[in-house]
């Protein structure tokens, strides 16, 4: 099924924008012990700094321009000054530890509540959702929401907190004066409303494109064989070379505004307000003198109050960025696409195993269906092996007793209960599935058989010796500790495939799901899994799904599937003696491989196929 862009899926409207704003403050919300913290030794550090000018104000107007240097007064300003001087960087690192620490926790918490939304996603979900995709909301998206934490929340709330105490400040020394540069406060709001408007589409386009960077270089990375068997090497090159030069020139896009609407304009904010206050300075001192202290104190508030305006214009940016990112992953969290699971289950153990569809339909899409009026019955203990070709709908049966999917009408059942009632842990559990492709974990072998459930070392060892796996493992330097990487790249398809059987067998399934587990295997442990094979199926329900029809005609029924509908059925001798389809696949099979024992350098081979 082909992969399908969740972009606009997943991007609320701009009226949305509010209302992330405020799930991302809830997020906050939780560590709000560790901000307010923060915030305190924030309002600490902003007083020392706001209160360096007023100290130096009255040491001017007092000491200096008298010249009247009493020791005891004047070694307090300076005993308070330096004091101030070492408090504020005590304090503006304080603040910053704890709003960092605050930032790591939130972060945390998004990740592990994105991750558990992408981990209850139904299958149908990934079918058509590239894995960058969803890598790039788990990793880049909140790593952008991060900085609205560590750096945005601080810094608004520091610098606004500052603003308010430089023109506290001024109004303290000259009322007058201060209203004169009150105009900067309307002017700054109007240029950061200016700069959202403008920048919030382009920075949206940027993430876009850096999904998409990800998104191919996860595709490329997984099919690195496919790529270099092909040499595809020197188009994808160029693909990525392509998807690279838009997030450039996207992200180009993004600086230009920065450059133009951040420091640009503020700096030009600076020299009118510095151009306001020196005249109007000037015009007083045609009509009487004026206090030097106050002159000073106000020239350094204009360059303390401009410093925190411009850092919360280069903070926009990163505001921006951090509502696009919530957006992405607020849309991913918010999709309605949970896999099927029971709201209150009723039946909590799977006592036989014995399995029913009846007159099951389904689609994939809404239209086409894939499977159309299926119906059969697996007594406890019964092999039913599904056989058809590519398409005609055997793994989609798989994929529904394991309630990846639900029916679009139709009822499954086992024993007697309708899956939809079946406890979640219950079904994994004692639903064992073994898939053609065994998929391994970073880890041990021990670790990926058990896979973080609590079985013990000897119940391990016992599901590998029931399954012989343990021949090989035995074979390992370090046994079952032995490091396995990812995707299980460094053992062969047939080692794989008998970890994945011991890993089913631990959990003493009732029911066994085999997806065409015998069609990657190597020689050398062929003999090995079909015994291994032969053991897991005693006693438990089994669905097999065949490729080679000669593994499975043993099995007490035999469901031939062809576009979807069942059309023919019984045991392998039957159906031979029928002449059907099923007929004609064995004997094109067996002609496949007559063919080939007699032509030893040819590459033949069975023409069916698992869909």
């Amino acid at each position: 099924m082909p992969h399908v862009h969740h972009e606009d899926q997943a991007k609320p409207p701009r009226s949305a924008k509010p209302r992330v704003a405020r799930r991302l403050l809830a997020y906050a919300f939780t560590e709000w012990r560790t901000l307010l913290l923060g915030f305190f030794f924030l309002a600490i550090a902003t007083l020392a700094d706001v209160g360096g000018p007023v100290v130096l104000k009255h040491f001017i107007d007092g000491y200096l321009t008298p010249l009247h240097f009493p020791f005891g007064p004047v070694a307090a300003l300076a005993g308070l000054y330096f004091a101030l001087l070492v408090v504020s960087p005590a304090f503006h690192y304080l603040q910053y530890v704890k709003f960092n620490e605050a930032a790591q926790r939130i972060i945390r918490a998004i990740r592990v509540d994105v991750f558990a939304k992408v981990e209850r996603m139904a299958l149908s979900f990934f079918d058509r959702t590239p894995v960058g995709w969803v890598v790039s909301r788990v990793t880049n998206d909140t790593e952008a929401i991060k900085e609205l934490y560590v750096s945005v929340l601080a810094a608004f709330v520091q610098n606004i907190v500052f603003l308010l105490g430089v023109f506290i400040g001024m109004f303290y020394l000259d009322a007058g004066m201060a209203l004169y540069l009150a105009w900067v406060v309307p002017v700054v709001l109007l240029l950061m409303w200016v700069y959202r408007r403008v920048s919030g589409p382009i920075i949206h386009r940027t993430r876009e494109k850096l999904s998409d960077v990800n998104t191919m270089l996860s595709e490329m990375l997984m099919g690195m064989s496919i790529v270099q068997a092909f040499r595809q090497e020197e188009r994808l090159r160029t693909r990525f070379a392509s998807l690279s030069a838009d997030y450039f020139h996207s992200f180009l896009r993004q600086i230009k505004i920065n450059g133009l609407l951040v420091r640009p304009a503020v700096d030009v904010l600076y020299l009118v307000a510095a151009v306001v206050l020196l005249s109007v300075f000037g015009v007083r001192s045609w009509h009487g003198p004026v206090e030097l202290g106050v002159m000073y104190a106000f020239i350094s508030y204009i360059d303390r109050m401009f410093e925190p305006i411009n850092e919360m214009m280069f903070r926009l940016t990163s505001f921006q960025q951090a509502l696009v990112a919530g957006e992405r992953v607020f849309g991913l969290m918010d999709m309605d696409e949970r896999e099927p699971v029971p709201e209150a289950p009723e039946a909590f153990e799977i006592p036989h195993g014995r399995v029913e569809f009846r007159d099951v339909t389904f689609s994939y899409d809404g239209k086409q269906e894939v499977l159309k009026g299926i119906s059969f019955v697996a007594e406890p203990g019964m092999t039913v092996a599904l056989v058809g070709h590519t398409g005609s709908g055997k793994s989609t049966i798989a994929n529904l007793l394991l309630r990846f999917y639900r029916p679009a009408s139709g009822e499954i059942l086992i024993d007697g209960v309708p899956l939809a009632l079946y406890d979640e842990a219950a079904l994994r559990r004692q639903v064992g599935l073994v898939l053609q492709d065994p998929v391994l974990f970073v880890g041990d072998i021990a670790f990926n058989i058990r896979l973080h459930d609590d079985y013990s070392d000897e119940a391990v060892e016992e599901a590998a010796r029931f399954v012989q796996a343990d021949r090989l493992i035995e074979r390992l330097p370090q046994r079952y500790e032995e490091p396995v990487v990812e995707r299980g790249a460094t053992l062969s398809s047939g080692e794989r495939q008998l970890i994945a059987f011991a890993r089913t067998m631990v959990r003493q399934p009732k029911i066994l799901v085999l997806d065409e587990a015998t069609a990657n295997i190597d020689t050398e442990t062929e003999g090995l899994i079909q015994e291994a094979l032969a053991r897991m199926r005693r006693g438990r329900t089994t669905i097999v799904i065949a490729h080679r029809l000669s593994t499975i005609q043993d099995a007490d029924l035999i469901l031939v599937l062809h576009q979807g509908e069942i059309v023919e059925r019984g045991t392998h001798p039957e159906l031979l003696a029928r002449g059907g389809l099923y007929a004609a696949m064995y004997r094109m099979q067996q002609g496949g491989a007559a063919a080939a024992s007699e032509r030893p350098a040819a590459t033949g081979g069975g023409a069916a196929s698992a869909d």
